[in-house]
């Protein structure tokens, strides 16, 4: 009876083990600059692309064949670059496929089917080229980290005891799990110009408890990755339009949007708001003007944000008369408050998810409306855009 009592409980111990949920979280930038030819990292395994203002580097890490939940991780700080700037983390999934990363070594061209508009390439899939799927969407703020310290301590408002040291985002990507298992490219891309440019760190990590993968079909991405890549403002012109096929056992469907608006000074569409509009089959599924109105909140991320004088007309309890009061004053006013097309500098841009599980298996149309401002000399007026679709089978 006492042998059989220890082998059960052996029995339960070892498969306990094997069941035993650990998580995984795997580094895959540490203090990795990014920067316009700059100095480059000391990770020998980092691949820069653009000069530098792209890093990626192979990633293998297990199958998780029961599947597992998956969250990304992602820290900047500014080594020298005092400016708000886009930013893209991505993966490449397929390393046999097309790819940015082939295109930007020169090795491989766009496809014709992959342009829009006639000279904006690589935006759209085609059977032998995906656009990359983004994991994050950022926007730095100006200047945390290099300039955190005194040197712009006139700037800092009553209500911030101190500016950030850097910006960290998390955000939970299992939905692409398919993308990031197993052996996989992974970069980070930031719009910089300068020689000092930002410092990143990069986590991934995996919970290892078992639920459903989903598997993704990449549409579209207007985010200039590649040289020679035109600024993507032809949505003042022309609808996106892409096509998808979904097989016969596809359920759960969903369409995951990412959208952000730039540029045009303070008349542009970084600061004025431009709806979205989304069809399927041309069928109304996302109706949205893409805004963020709480960009001050961001305001100890951003010490070199520019800034400027306001008068205002304040209330307030007065220490003698012990009752509210009311007075001239002047308030500082800085640009990274405003608000935006549906970012703030130092934030992370989370996709729309619109649910699409009604579809039907077979080929089904995309399109995106954006009645945008065209790009004219210095007003760089675009937008920068992503999607695509998961389901599971």
């Amino acid at each position: 009876m006492k042998l059989n009592t220890l082998f059960i409980t052996l029995l339960f111990t070892a498969i306990f083990s094997v069941n035993a949920q650990e998580e995984i979280t795997y580094t895959v930038f540490k203090k990795e600059p990014i920067n316009f030819n700059g100095t480059p990292g000391k990770d020998i395994e980092v691949e820069r692309l653009q000069s530098g203002r792209i890093i990626y580097k192979k990633v293998s890490v297990p199958k998780f064949k029961k599947g597992t939940d998956v969250s990304i991780k992602l820290t900047v700080r500014s080594n020298g670059d005092r400016w708000d700037k886009s930013g893209s983390c991505f993966v490449v999934n397929n390393l046999d496929e097309l790819s940015i990363i082939d295109i930007s070594k020169g090795n491989k061209e766009f496809p014709i089917a992959s342009t829009i508009d006639t000279k904006f390439k690589g935006v759209k899939a085609t059977d032998t080229y995906k656009p990359v799927v983004e994991l994050l969407r950022f926007m730095t703020p100006f200047g945390v980290g290099y300039y955190s310290d005194n040197t712009v301590k006139y700037r800092r408002p009553v209500y911030i005891p101190s500016w950030e040291k850097q910006v960290v985002w998390e955000q939970d990507i299992s939905q692409l799990k398919s993308l990031v298992t197993n052996t996989f490219y992974v970069g980070v891309w930031i719009d910089s110009w300068t020689a000092e440019g930002y410092e990143v760190d990069l986590e991934l990590s995996y919970s290892n408890r078992s639920r459903k993968t989903q598997k993704v079909i990449a549409l579209v991405n207007t985010v200039p990755y590649v040289n020679g890549q035109s600024l993507p403002d032809f949505f003042a012109r022309t609808v996106l339009e892409q096509t998808f096929e979904l097989p016969k056992k596809a359920k759960n469907v969903k369409l995951y949007y990412t959208t952000t608006g730039h540029g045009g000074h303070s008349g542009g569409d970084e600061f004025i708001k431009i709806k979205n509009s989304v069809f399927i089959d041309n069928k109304l599924v996302l109706d949205t003007v893409p805004w963020r109105d709480d960009c001050a909140s961001f305001r100890r991320f951003n010490p070199t944000s520019g800034v400027w004088i306001k008068k205002d007309s304040a209330s307030y309890i007065d220490s003698k008369t012990r009752s509210y009061q009311i007075k001239e004053i002047e308030e500082r006013i800085a640009s990274s408050d405003l608000s935006r097309s549906n970012w703030c500098p130092g934030s992370s841009v989370k996709p729309f998810k619109i649910d699409l599980s009604y579809l039907n298996p077979g080929k089904h149309t995309v399109k995106i409306s954006i009645p945008a401002t065209a790009a004219e000399g210095d007003k760089l007026n675009h937008w920068l855009v992503s999607a695509y679709v998961t389901y599971e089978e």
